[in-house]
C-alpha cells in the first residue's frame, strides 16, 4: 500500500511558549482534515477524503520540537486520527543516529509512514545524503518519502542521487519543490525516467501555488500547506486536477490567489498561524524566532480567508 498518493494535508503544530503542544488545538485542526470530504454524516469511522496527513512537517515545526514533543504529538495524534487517514510523519534532525532514534519513535507511536529532509548546518555532500537515508531506511519498514526542500536544507537532489535513493527498498516517494527555469511537465518527466526502475515509485510536488498544475501534468501528490486548514476547500482543486479538468482548476484556483500570494511573500507557516488565529482554532504564535504577522499582515490574511470561503 502507498501513502503517498492524492492530497496530503500539512497542519501547524500548536505549542505554548515552552515548547509543549497542544493536544486541544492539534486535534481541533486534525479534526477539520478528517472531516473533510466526508459529508455531513456523525461516524467518527468514515475515511477522510484527505489522502493523508503530514505530521511535522515545515509547517509543522518539526525542527523547533524536542524529541519527547515530536514523539507525544505523534502518538496524539494517531490516537485520535484512528486509521481515518494515513499518517506520514516529518522526522529530520541533524544527527544521523538522531533521525534513526526519531524514526522507530514515530513507527511506535503509531505513524504509518516517514518524511525525510536531510538537515544539516554543514553543507552535505551526495554521498553523505545516500548514507544518511540508508542508515534511517535500515532502522524501520515504515515507507519513506524523500524531503528534497532546498529552500530550508540548502541541499538539491540530483537525478542521479534521487535514481540511487529510489533503489532502496523502503524509499517509496519523494516531495519535490516547484521546478524553476522548466515547466512541470518536463520536470515530471525527468523525474520518472530517474526513478522507473522501481515500480509505483510516487512524485510529488509542494510549494502549494503550482501543485493544482503538477497534478494536471500526472504527479501523484500534492504536499499541502493549505490543506492543513483548509483541507475541503483544497480537495476541490485537488479533485478537478485529478480528473484532468483544467478549466476548473483554473476556475477554483482564483478564489486561492490571495492566499498565494502571501504565501509567496511570507512563507506558509507564518500566514497558516494567522489564520488558524483568526479563525480561533488556535491561539498558538509560531516559534520563536519566529514572529507572528502585523496588524495590517493579518487583515491580509483575513481578506484571502474571506475569498476562500467563496469558493461554492
Amino acid at each position: 500500500m502507498s501513502f503517498f498518493h492524492g492530497l496530503s494535508a500539512f497542519p501547524i503544530t500548536p505549542t505554548d511558549k515552552d515548547g509543549r503542544v497542544n493536544s486541544d488545538q492539534l486535534c481541533l485542526l486534525l479534526d477539520r482534515i478528517v472531516k473533510a470530504g466526508v459529508g455531513s454524516g456523525n461516524d467518527t469511522r468514515i475515511v477522510s477524503g484527505v489522502n493523508s496527513i503530514g505530521l511535522l512537517g515545515s509547517t509543522g515545526g518539526y525542527a523547533y520540537l524536542t524529541r519527547a514533543e515530536r514523539q507525544r504529538t505523534v502518538a496524539m495524534a494517531a490516537d485520535f486520527i484512528d486509521g481515518r487517514a494515513p499518517l506520514i510523519v516529518g522526522i529530520g534532525a541533524l544527527r544521523t543516529d538522531d533521525v534513526q532514534a526519531l524514526a522507530k519513535d514515530a513507527r511506535d507511536a503509531g505513524a504509518d509512514a516517514l518524511l525525510l529532509a536531510p538537515v544539516s548546518y554543514t553543507p552535505l555532500t551526495e554521498e553523505e545524503v545516500y548514507q544518511h537515508f540508508v542508515a534511517v531506511a535500515g532502522t524501520t519498514d515504515l515507507p519513506i518519502s524523500i524531503y528534497n526542500n532546498p529552500g530550508t536544507t540548502h541541499f538539491t537532489f540530483s537525478l542521479d542521487l534521487l535514481k540511487r535513493l529510489s533503489q532502496i527498498e523502503t524509499i517509496t516517494a519523494v516531495k519535490m519543490p516547484l521546478p524553476q527555469g522548466q515547466n512541470i511537465e518536463a520536470d515530471l518527466a525527468q523525474l520518472r525516467q530517474n526513478t522507473a526502475d522501481k515500480d509505483g515509485f510516487a512524485i510529488g510536488y509542494s510549494g502549494d501555488w503550482g501543485c493544482a498544475a503538477g497534478l494536471l501534468a500526472g504527479a501523484d501528490t500534492w504536499y499541502s500547506v493549505v490543506g492543513g486548514l483548509f483541507p475541503s476547500q483544497a480537495l476541490k482543486l485537488a479533485k478537478a486536477a485529478q480528473a484532468g479538468d483544467a478549466q476548473e482548476v483554473q476556475r477554483i484556483d482564483q478564489f486561492f490567489q490571495p492566499l498565494w500570494t502571501l504565501f509567496k511573500e511570507f512563507g506558509g507557516m507564518r500566514v497558516m498561524y494567522a489564520a488558524a488565529n483568526i479563525l480561533s482554532l488556535s491561539d498558538a504564535s509560531p516559534h520563536l524566532p519566529i514572529l507572528p504577522l502585523g496588524a495590517a499582515d493579518q487583515e491580509r490574511v483575513l481578506k484571502a480567508i474571506n475569498a476562500l470561503n467563496e469558493l461554492d
